[in-house]
């Protein structure tokens, strides 16, 4: 398919993102503008408390809704919800999921295109843990504790699940559309998991996956929403997929 006719959509879900999102959204439309690529955001806000509905209804006046669309929904219903709502209103043939606390810069974007072009893959997946000539993958402003925890659970992963992947708790991808449709039908996670699951199922249906290092930077604005829980349930979830998959 040329070029001129592919889509990206993004689906962004916020919780708490008030202050990130213009920075994002602006700098999502930088992006595909200066490549001259079709676009649009989908915002799936969980009710949050500090406005972040209403930054994205400023934002939607800005961009036109033709751009902006927004999915709002009524409580904290988790991750990978989010991602499944998001998609039934996706309209691009290409999908990127992202973090809307500016850990993932859209500077990567027209890499991750690139990748997927060169190669057809179905899948191109950003990592902090894998480096090439041109790209260094890595990660910037987390304490050693945080960097320990994230590298201690690509381990676990890799020798219990084989993923084939270097980052498979990373949340930067790039899906073709129809191929992000099927993995999502067999996905039973929906919490801290569900990217996980995502790239475990994809390798069992033997898709074409592809990586792209990225330098991970820690939120900008507001307070992480990694806790002892989220831990605990990555931790089930590897067992549970190691036992199902």
């Amino acid at each position: 398919m040329a070029s001129s006719r592919n889509k990206y959509s993004v689906i962004l879900p916020t919780y708490n993102e008030r202050q990130n999102l213009p920075i994002l959204v602006d700098l999502l439309y930088y992006t595909f503008t200066e490549r001259k690529l079709d676009w649009e955001i989908i915002v799936v806000d969980d009710s949050s408390p500090d406005g972040t509905l209403e930054r994205a209804k400023e934002i939607q006046r800005s961009y036109g809704p033709e751009h902006i669309i927004l999915k709002p929904r009524q409580g904290k219903l988790g991750l990978g919800t989010a991602y499944v709502h998001g998609l039934k209103y996706a309209t691009g043939n290409f999908v990127i999921i992202m973090d809307a606390d500016f850990s993932h810069h859209p500077k990567f974007i027209p890499k991750f295109i690139d990748i997927q072009k060169r190669t057809g893959a179905d899948i191109v997946t950003g990592t902090r843990y894998r480096s090439t000539s041109s790209l260094t993958g890595g990660v910037h402003g987390w304490d050693i504790k945080r960097k320990m925890t994230s590298v201690g659970a690509n381990i676990i992963s890799d020798v219990i699940l084989a993923p084939g992947v270097s980052d498979i708790t990373g949340s930067f991808r790039l899906y073709k559309k129809e191929k992000l449709v099927e993995v999502m039908d067999k996905v039973i996670s929906l919490g801290f998991t569900f990217q996980m699951e995502l790239m475990v199922r994809a390798k069992a249906m033997n898709l074409h996956v592809e990586e792209c290092p990225i330098t991970f930077v820690d939120r900008v604005y507001g307070e992480s929403k990694l806790g002892g829980e989220e831990i605990v349930e990555y931790l089930k979830g590897v067992l549970w997929l190691w036992w199902t998959v």
